[in-house]
């Protein structure tokens, strides 16, 4: 059982953990909260943290009877959030350095900070349409009625994503302290770019999939 359990536990966390990549997300989610405090940065990635967890288990267990009920296709969600993380990766590229020192120096209450902390830092920049389709398709070949083993290694793999989450998240500043000004500068363009480009390879996946269920005989 505990061999079982541990096999379980490898496949989620090495399948969901370079898809949420909160490595990469650091330098991100620092871009969009430069307006906040430290310690306002640090409450809002816990807060992260813990949606990411909940997203990722309920996507897990219970993903692929929500969207069965509400007739709604992986590829559609994947079309969905990717168009929201090009948005978002569009806004970081046109954003100027003058813009970030003006929100930097502007008082935020900690309150105002947490109404984003589900939408958009944890779905979708966080916990985005793939990693989601894919804890849906792990959660739809592993959980078969009450399969204690699945739900156990499901349970620990997102607490330990939420723990890096918080830690890549909480720490970001920190680290661009450590690394200057300009190559935090470098790294969040690129980051940006990145971004839009994922944003840009998810919608693409959907629409392939979407293309694919039309040409499947019925």
């Amino acid at each position: 059982m505990m061999i079982a359990l541990i096999k379980t536990l490898l496949l989620f966390f090495s399948t969901l953990f370079p898809i949420v990549d909160p490595l990469a997300g650091g330098p991100i989610f620092l871009a969009l909260t430069r307006r906040y405090t430290p310690g306002q940065r640090k409450a809002l990635s816990r807060r992260i943290a813990i949606n990411s967890f909940f997203l990722l288990v309920g996507s897990y267990l219970v993903g692929t009877h929500i969207i069965a009920f509400l007739g709604i296709s992986l590829p559609a969600v994947q079309v969905g959030g990717g168009l929201i993380v090009i948005s978002t990766g569009w806004t970081m590229l046109k954003r100027r350095d003058s813009d970030k020192s003006r929100e930097a120096g502007t008082n935020v209450q900690t309150e105002d900070a947490f109404r984003e902390a589900f939408y958009p830092l944890t779905l979708p920049l966080t916990v985005g349409p793939g990693s989601i389709s894919v804890a849906i398709t792990l959660g739809a070949n592993a959980v078969h009625g009450f399969n204690f083993i699945a739900i156990t290694a499901a349970i620990i793999g997102s607490v330990v994503i939420a723990v890096t989450i918080f830690l890549c998240y909480g720490f970001a500043d920190r680290l661009a302290q450590i690394i200057g000004a300009t190559a935090t500068n470098v790294i969040m363009r690129l980051s940006s770019f990145l971004l839009f480009c994922i944003g840009v390879q998810i919608v693409w996946n959907g629409i392939n999939g979407l293309l694919a269920s039309r040409s499947m005989p019925h």
